[in-house]
């Protein structure tokens, strides 16, 4: 009995550690959501926040759980997985979030998180049980988040200039003032339905590998779900405003249209990457739409200098999240016996 409530314990700690994270995303990421709403003046940082907050969490009623299936069963295979694991992948992420967000590095919570599965596995069964399909399809979209936001921002961008060349810039600002916001309200369910998930495969994984919930359980428990999407809306509430500043103009200077352009290209790649099951990185999908938007107007726009430290740090990110993952995996076996 004892041994039962011990084992009990340590999962509802590492499950209140997953929501800690998720929280963390949400705060760590809330400059994806908001950031170009708030630098084109359309909303002020206050009722942005509110905003993309709720955006986040009624999410909940727009995806499915394609995303959560992915991390909780596409990532490693299930049955390795432990609650030695799962500390380790958790203080791995949550390392690389505090350190990135010190800086003002918009990175990736979501990769930070998925190197630190893989970073926890390595360190307790070696590359077998890493389920390699659904790990490239994953780091593959690294690459192909920033360039399809670059594109569809861009794309939109161009757009919008023919559309509106005889039409005045003040009549212009106006409208697009407007379409912001609901650009921004879609970003921010992209954001919140692709994000909250991750943190719902991890526990989800949690569950099973510790008897709690069934492998064959198509769906995890409701209050993991619930969970997870009011923690990264309450997460986004308090915003990161020291990675809004770089998201919003150190990489270029924008104004509404460019900010419904970039809100938009983004908004379509993480609907449309959810929808496919594949976790992606808000910040590398905002990132590549802001630099699109810039990149139009004229290549001088954007600062190429910021945008190479945020592609370094991508970069890294999955790396030094696993490496200390891998650490922590074995500190676990020490402090949970």
């Amino acid at each position: 009995m004892g041994s039962l409530q011990t084992a009990f314990w340590v999962v509802a700690m590492l499950v209140v550690l997953a929501i800690a994270f998720d929280f963390m995303n949400g705060f760590h990421d809330a400059a994806n959501a908001i950031a170009t709403v708030v630098s084109t003046g359309v909303l002020r940082p206050q009722t942005a926040i509110v905003f993309a907050a709720v955006c986040n969490v009624v999410a909940i009623f727009v995806f499915h759980l394609n995303v959560a299936a992915t991390v909780g069963k596409g990532i490693v295979e299930p049955g390795t997985v432990d609650h030695h694991v799962v500390f380790g992948a958790l203080i791995g992420a949550i390392f690389w979030n505090v350190v990135t967000w010190w800086y003002g590095i918009p990175s990736s919570s979501s990769h930070a998180l998925i190197g630190g599965i893989v970073g926890a596995v390595l360190a307790k069964s070696g590359a077998d049980p890493l389920v390699f399909g659904g790990i490239a399809k994953t780091v593959l979209f690294i690459f192909v988040s920033p360039l399809l936001g670059c594109l569809l921002g861009a794309l939109l961008m161009v757009a919008v200039a023919n559309i509106f060349r005889r039409a005045s810039p003040l009549r212009v600002d106006n409208l697009f003032r407007r379409l912001q916001l609901v650009s921004a309200g879609l970003y921010s369910l992209g954001h919140g339905g692709n994000d909250a998930q991750k943190t719902i495969g991890l526990i989800w994984m949690l569950l099973i590998a510790t008897g709690y919930s069934s492998a064959g359980a198509e769906l995890p428990p409701a209050w993991v779900i619930w969970a997870c999407y009011i923690a990264i809306g309450v997460g986004t509430m308090f915003g990161g405003w020291r990675i809004v500043k770089t998201m919003g103009q150190k990489i270029t200077k924008l104004k509404p249209v460019g900010g419904f352009c970039a809100e938009t290209g983004g908004a379509i790649t993480l609907f449309l990457a959810t929808l496919l099951g594949i976790p992606v990185s808000t910040t590398h999908t905002i990132t590549g739409a802001i630099v699109g938007v810039g990149w139009v107007r004229r290549a001088s726009a954007v600062r190429w200098g910021v945008a190479g430290n945020i592609v370094w740090a991508w970069i890294f990110t999955i790396p030094a999240a696993a490496l200390v993952a891998a650490l922590f995996y074995w500190v676990s076996l020490v402090l949970f016996k």
